[in-house]
């Protein structure tokens, strides 16, 4: 069985601007990789890349070569990515829960709170290893940060997802605590992968590291008046019936025109009312 969120029901009140940025970034980035020759995106990948051996080691490469000092790495890796998969995996969640977290925070403290939970993935999963010589890249250790938070501010928000068993689909609604735990769950399932294997793969402990990062710092960044765990919103009830796909077609419809207006109203500005002249000019 495999299930994949699609979108949440969780609508904000304003376009979120740096998850919307974080997503252009990754996404320009990843072009620029996909021109490079196979040598060159290799090396990019370690220039670039969270290198735990040249980290903690001081292990370096070539001196002309290295194009950001080591302690860098641990932001430029979190806009690197291999491959398509990887690419789509990672924009998709962010743009599903990045606007509720970055409207939590306010832009200035979600930078800081997404960055601060990048460089904990990446500890995280170096810690295993120190002297590892295995780039790590991806914007997976500050995401998983963001879902941590998510599950800590909206657990009953509701979250369309596609389910798929064998041939088989399903849409279903399910909250946000049962997709988010149940992602958390699998990374934690897989994790003993990441101490039997020298090689590359899927940073699972990065991401483990990261989500807990967003749980302990959610609290310090979100904005005073929010409070966390949906406190004053009505109990919700869960049936798991399947969804027809004319009511999430429907769903899909409403959620991307609220969006559509968001953006609409933060490009256009507010129209001033022109001053009435008095009899007298």
């Amino acid at each position: 069985m495999f299930f994949l969120p699609l979108f949440d029901e969780n609508a904000t009140s304003r376009r979120p601007v740096i998850v919307l940025m974080l997503m252009a970034a990754c996404i320009t980035v990843f072009f620029w990789q996909q021109s490079l020759d196979d040598i060159s995106g290799r090396l990019a990948v370690y220039q670039f890349g969270f290198v735990p051996t040249m980290v903690f080691q001081g292990d370096k490469l070539p001196t002309e070569l290295i194009l950001v000092p080591a302690w860098a790495t641990f932001i430029t890796s979190m806009f690197l990515h291999g491959g398509w998969l990887h690419l789509g995996g990672n924009m998709l969640y962010l743009w599903i829960f990045g606007d509720n977290v970055e409207e939590a925070m306010g832009w200035r403290r979600f930078i800081l709170f997404y960055l601060l939970c990048g460089v904990a993935a990446a500890l995280a999963q170096a810690a295993i290893n120190p002297s590892s010589a295995i780039p790590m890249i991806g914007a997976s250790g500050g995401i998983a940060g963001v879902l941590g938070s998510y599950l800590m501010l909206h657990p009953k928000a509701a979250v369309r997802c596609l389910i798929v068993i064998l041939i088989f689909f399903r849409f279903i609604n399910l909250p946000a605590w049962l997709v988010l735990g149940g992602w958390i769950g699998l990374q934690f399932a897989a994790s003993p992968q990441a101490f039997q294997s020298d090689g590359g793969g899927v940073a699972y402990l990065a991401h483990i590291g990261g989500f807990v990062a967003g749980i302990a710092l959610v609290p310090l960044f979100k904005r005073p008046h929010i409070s966390l765990f949906d406190r004053g919103q009505p109990p919700k009830t869960w049936s798991g019936q399947p969804i027809s796909f004319a009511e999430m077609k429907q769903a899909a419809r409403m959620r991307f025109q609220h969006t559509a207006q968001q953006t609409l109203r933060s490009s256009v500005p507010p129209l001033k009312p022109k001053p009435r002249k008095g009899p007298w000019g």
